[in-house]
C-alpha cells in the first residue's frame, strides 16, 4: 500500500492517495534521465537552460493561487505563508537564471611557472537524486533543482510522502516550461527504491533535506557507492539576546522567528538565550506575544499558525513537551492540543540533563535560558549537536563580530530575522549536515571543476 497521500492536517481527512512507482517505471525514469543527460544537457547552452528556468519562475507566479491551495491541504500552511513561499521560490529560480552564466564561466588560473594557460571549467556531473521534505514543498525543490538543471544535471525528485500533489504540480511546471521529458522527473519512491536509485551507477549525487535519521541513512548508502551528497538536516538554532535598545521590537522578531511556518522550519529560532538583566522582562513579553499568536485553519484570514503538518508531528512534539515537563521544566501554554492544532508554548527551567535540552522541537514551542555573561551565552548556544543557523541581538558592533565568530553554525543573523534570500548560502555544520544551497555556492556542489591546462 502506498504511503503517498494528501491527508488534510486541519481535518484529518484523506483527500487522495497516489500509487508508489513500480520498479519497471523507476528503471525507465532513470534510463530516461540518463538519455536526457546525453542528448539534451550536453547539446544545450547554459543560457538556453537558464531561459527555461526563468519560465519556471514565471509559471510559479502565474499559478500561485492553485499552488498555495495545494500545500494548505497537504501540510497545513496558512495561505498567506504559502503565497510567500511560492514567491520566494520564483525569486530563487530567477536568481539562478540571471546569474548562471557568471557562476559557471571558465575561471583562469595564473600559472606559477611554465608556458601556456590553465582554466577551470565547470561542467555537469550527470543525473542527481533530490529527496525533499514536506515543510517547504516548493522552496526546497527550487533551491536544489533550479541551479542543477541550469548546470545540466537531470533531476530525479523524490518528495515527501505527504506532498504528492505539490510534487506532481512542480513536475508539470517543468514540462510546461519546455524542459524535455527526463530533465525533471517526479518519482513516488519507497525507501527501498531510494536505496536502489543511489546505488545505480547512472546517478552521480544526492541532495537530501530532512531528518538526521534520513540523512545518516542516505549518507551511508551514498558512501558505500562513492556518491557526492549534500545534506541539510535538523537544527536547534539559538536566539542570543545580549543587549537591545528596543525590547518590544526584539520580542516581536523573536516570536516571529519561533512561529513562522508553525515553528516547522529547520532554521527557526528554538532556544532563546537571554542576559540576566533582560531575562524577566523578555520572558513576560515574549510569552504574552507568543501565546497570543492567532491560530486557525490554513484558509482562515489573518492567521499566523495553522495545524502541525500531520498527526505524527503533533504526537512527537507532545511527547517531547511532556517529557521536558516531567524532567522539571516549566510550561506556559496557550491551551490544550486539539488534533493537529498545537498551542504555542514556552518552556523555562530546562536543565542540561533534561531530554529537551539537546532536542529539536519542531513546532510552536520555545525554550528560554538565562545567562550572566557573553561567554556563558556562547557556551550554551554551542552546547547542541546541531549547527544550522543562529540569531544574535546586541547593540555593540564589536561584540556582534566577536560572538558571531564564536558561534558554531553555518549561518549567523545579527539583529535581523526572516532575512533568507536567494543570494545567501544556506547550510550547516555538525549534525545539521554538510554542503550549501543558494547563492553561488548552491551552483557549485554538483559540478565537475575540470582543469584544462594548455601548453605553449
Amino acid at each position: 500500500m502506498s504511503s503517498y497521500a494528501v491527508v488534510d492536517p486541519a481535518t484529518g481527512a484523506t483527500v487522495q492517495t497516489y500509487p508508489t512507482i513500480t520498479d519497471e517505471a523507476l528503471h525507465a525514469a532513470i534510463a530516461g534521465a540518463s538519455e536526457t543527460f546525453r542528448s539534451w544537457s550536453r547539446r544545450t547552452t547554459v543560457a538556453e537552460r537558464a531561459a527555461l528556468i526563468s519560465r519556471v519562475a514565471q509559471l510559479h507566479e502565474e499559478r500561485q493561487d492553485a499552488l498555495a491551495a495545494i500545500i494548505a491541504r497537504e501540510m497545513g500552511k496558512p495561505i498567506g505563508d504559502a503565497l510567500g513561499e511560492i514567491g520566494f521560490s520564483a525569486a530563487i529560480y530567477q536568481y539562478y537564471a540571471d546569474n548562471a552564466e557568471a557562476f559557471l564561466a571558465d575561471e583562469p588560473i595564473t600559472l606559477m611557472g611554465g608556458e601556456g594557460s590553465a582554466i577551470v571549467r565547470k561542467s555537469p556531473l550527470g543525473v542527481l537524486l533530490g529527496i525533499m521534505p514536506w515543510n517547504f514543498p516548493y522552496y526546497q525543490v527550487a533551491r536544489f533543482a533550479g541551479p542543477n538543471l541550469i548546470i545540466g544535471n537531470p533531476v530525479l525528485l523524490k518528495h515527501a510522502p505527504q506532498c504528492p500533489e505539490s510534487a506532481a504540480a512542480i513536475e508539470q511546471i517543468y514540462l510546461d516550461a519546455g524542459f524535455p521529458v527526463g530533465a525533471y522527473t517526479n518519482i513516488y519512491a519507497t525507501n527501498e527504491q531510494v536505496a536502489d536509485i543511489i546505488a545505480n551507477p547512472v546517478v552521480q549525487g544526492v541532495s537530501l533535506t530532512g531528518s538526521e535519521r534520513a540523512g545518516a541513512a542516505v549518507a551511508e548508502i551514498a558512501g558505500r557507492h562513492l556518491k557526492k551528497v549534500v545534506l541539510e538536516l535538523g537544527g536547534s538554532d539559538p536566539f542570543i539576546l545580549l543587549s537591545t535598545d528596543d525590547l518590544d521590537a526584539t520580542v516581536e522578531k523573536a516570536a516571529f522567528a519561533r512561529v513562522d511556518n508553525c515553528g516547522q522550519a529547520c532554521n527557526a529560532a528554538k532556544r532563546f538565550i537571554v542576559m540576566d538583566h533582560l531575562y524577566d522582562e523578555f520572558v513576560e513579553k515574549f510569552t504574552a506575544t507568543l501565546l497570543s499568536t492567532k491560530q486557525g485553519n490554513p484558509t482562515d484570514d489573518g492567521i499566523a499558525i495553522g495545524p502541525l503538518s500531520s498527526s505524527g508531528a503533533a504526537e512527537r512534539l507532545a511527547a517531547q513537551v511532556d517529557a521536558a515537563v516531567a524532567a522539571g521544566a516549566n510550561l506556559v501554554s496557550a491551551g490544550e492540543r486539539s488534533g493537529n492544532f498545537f498551542p504555542p508554548g514556552v518552556l523555562t527551567g530546562v536543565t542540561r540533563d533534561n531530554p529537551a535540552f539537546h532536542e529539536e522541537l519542531f513546532g510552536p514551542v520555545a525554550m528560554i535560558f538565562k545567562v550572566s555573561s557573553e561567554d556563558e551565552a556562547i557556551d550554551l548556544a554551542n552546547d547542541t549537536p546541531f549547527g544550522l543557523g543562529s540569531y544574535l541581538f546586541t547593540t555593540d558592533p564589536d561584540q556582534a563580530a566577536r560572538v558571531a565568530d564564536a558561534i558554531q553554525a553555518g549561518m549567523v543573523y545579527v539583529n535581523i530575522v526572516g532575512a533568507d534570500s536567494p543570494e545567501l548560502p544556506f547550510g550547516g555544520v555538525k549534525r545539521s549536515g554538510s554542503g550549501r544551497e543558494l547563492g553561488r555556492w548552491g551552483a557549485d556542489e554538483f559540478v565537475n571543476k575540470k582543469l584544462i591546462r594548455v601548453g605553449a
